[in-house]
Formats: C-alpha cells, structure tokens, sequence
C-alpha cells in the first residue's frame, strides 16, 4: 500500500502566458515545482496517488492562449487522470481508478434531467478543483464520481489516463449525436488525440462509414486501420475541394447525401468551416473541438435543410465504465496513441506542443517528484 505524504508534490501554473497591452509582446507563462497541503479529506473524499496525467489541448488553452481558469493562479493543471486510491473512503483504498474529468453535483436541475456533463456547478481538476489538478503526486476528489479500473490486463495504469477525457468525450459527442447502427459518420479531425478516438467510437458503435478529414498524411493512413472506411487529406487545400472529395466518395459507394453525422474536433477556423460545408440535408454538426476564433455561417440553411449543430462537453461519469470496458476488449485500441514522459519534463512538453501543434501520440506525464 502506498503512504499517504504529508504534502502533494506539484507543477502549478503561477501566471498564464499574456500580452504588454501596450505593445502587444508576449509575456511568457510560468509553471512552477513546488508542494501544497494535503487538505483534510471530508466524509466520501478520497486521495489519489497519480498514476498519469495526459496533456490535453485545453490545458494548452489555459497556459498560452489566456482561456480562463475557474479557480485562479496559482493552480495545478491537468484533468485528465488515472491512479490508486491511497486514503479517505475504506470502501475505495487500494482499488485503481480513473477520474472524471468533469464531476457534476448531482443535484441540480440540469444533472436530474440527464445533462450533468454540462453541470454549471461541476468540479473540473486543474480548471475548478481548487488549485488541485493532474500535474501533481496526489489529488483529492470525491469517491461518488470515480471509475474503477479492473483486470487491465498488460495496459499500464497511466495509459487510461486518456479515457478520462480523449476517448470519454468522444463517446459523449456520439450520445449527443444519438449515433445508431447504420450511420454515417464524418470526422474532421480525426488524427489528432481526441480525433482517433471518435473514429474508433463511431466504428465500434456501428457507424455504416467513416470517413475521416485531416492534414497529416502519415496520420491519416494510421486512421484506416483504427476506425476510418475513406480519408481526406485538407493540407493545402479549399473547402470546395474537399466537399467535392467527400461527395466524389459518397457516390461512387452509393452513400446518400443527407443524414451525415459530422464530428468537428480539430476547434480551428479551418477544421470548422469545412464541417459547415458538409451539414447538409437532416444531417448533425457536432462541435466538440474548442478554439476563439468566430467562423461565419447563413444559420437559415439549418431551416432548408432541417439540420442540426450541437455542442457537447464532456461526459458523464455514468459513461466511463462503458468506455473503459470498450478499452480494455479492444473496440477502442490506446496503445499506438499514447506516449509517457516524465512529468519534469512538463517545460519543454507544453512548449513542444504549443509550437508543433497535435502530437501523433497523447503525452501522458507519470510523477517522478
């Protein structure tokens, strides 16, 4: 059994990346090595011992790109979570679990209606947990919100780090969309850490087709084997060009055009106007992927074609048990995802991503404090 520490070891953001409002240059982000109290745990509190922590596109948001945090800096980031219950509820100790990356109060309107990923009153680790977040050796959380990891088999344990997020919210996005057997199924963006999961969720709950939109040609390839029917390369290349791919596709299989369910995960202007161009007859827009930037759209053509744009977010904790199972019996494969670094390393990993853009692997920091 592992201590319980006196202190948690953690990277805590003290300042995000900002701009000298007066001459616009960029004024760099700090992430800092320090420890924080070990809080007193209350009645259904639990302490996790960080197995892994994944770095997610939306801790990026909040270090360089000045996406607010609820719980203000000085905070731990990093939502994205899998570990060992070390202290507080008995029934928990020892066992292995995943975290939510979103855990709903349970007792407002919007969770007893069914929409408790979108609880105004959630707690989120490394955004609105306090200053705790997955950066760290340990975190506290509530024991009611947990998913219990069994018979792994050889997966590490930091490797479902990702369920907490990249492969929940796709599942989430396909509850939004009510993916059924049969479907087709568009995923713009579907090299990148969340993409690759959408692919393999759509396929795995019986998408008919999926085609799959991306830029990096290496990546694309890897899609046809975990979840895509056809690709579409969009480097280089106008909306136009890519709708008229799509539907050279669409008709030389004999797919209609009409009733296409497209996941837009990439958050760019770009990933976004090309999904705009394919929503067509009684087809869904998905919106999972974030970004600032505003993308202009004639709304009536909802009305024409009696289509649809949703947001999701998130995903409910209900559903972690049926993604880590789809996990664990291979429907939906993380190991050729996924990368582990030493958490040290969590300088130079923000900053290679921020420059490079979407890893062909998710980065999951392991603690070695």
């Amino acid at each position: 059994m592992a201590q319980v520490p006196d202190k948690i070891q953690t990277w805590q953001m003290v300042q995000p990346t900002s701009r000298n409002k007066e001459t616009g240059e960029a004024i760099p982000g700090i992430l800092e090595k320090t420890s924080i109290p070990v809080p007193e745990l209350r009645p259904g509190d639990v302490l996790v011992e960080i197995a892994g922590c994944g770095v997610c596109h939306t801790d990026l948001g909040y270090f360089y790109d000045g996406v607010p945090t609820v719980s203000r800096p000085p905070i731990s980031l990093g939502h994205e979570i899998a570990g060992t219950v070390v202290a507080g509820d008995e029934n928990w100790i020892g066992k292995e679990v995943i975290i939510p990356a979103v855990m709903p109060c349970r007792q407002c309107m919007l969770c007893k209606t069914g929409r408790g990923n979108r609880c105004l009153n959630q707690l989120m680790p490394g955004n609105s947990l306090g200053v705790y977040g997955g950066f760290s050796s340990h975190i506290p959380v509530l024991s009611v919100d947990l998913c219990e990891v069994k018979d792994r088999g050889e997966i590490p344990l930091a490797h479902l780090a990702v369920v907490a997020d990249a492969a929940t919210t796709p599942y989430q996005a396909a509850k939004r969309a009510n993916l059924q057997p049969g479907d087709n199924v568009v995923v713009v963006g579907i090299a990148g850490g969340v993409g690759q999961y959408m692919g393999q969720i759509a396929k795995a709950l019986g998408a008919k087709t999926v085609i799959g939109i991306d830029i990096n040609p290496e990546r694309l390839k890897r899609a046809i084997s975990y979840g895509a029917d056809f690709v579409i390369s969009s480097a280089d290349k106008g909306v136009g060009d890519v709708l008229k791919e799509f539907r050279t596709i669409s008709k030389d299989s004999g797919l209609p055009d009409y009733g296409w369910k497209i996941f837009e995960v990439t958050g760019v202007k770009a990933g976004q106007e090309i999904a705009l161009a394919l929503l067509s007859f009684t087809g869904k827009l998905i919106v999972i992927g974030f970004g600032l930037q505003k993308v202009e759209y004639a709304i009536s053509r909802l009305m024409a074609f009696d289509a649809e744009i949703i947001g999701t977010w998130g995903c409910l904790p209900e559903y972690y048990p049926i993604v880590l199972d789809m996990v664990l019996n291979k429907k939906i494969d993380i190991e050729p995802f996924v990368e582990t670094r030493p958490m040290s390393t969590i300088v130079e990993t923000f900053e290679g991503l921020h420059k490079a853009g979407p890893p062909a692997r998710r980065i999951i920091l392991t603690p070695d404090f």
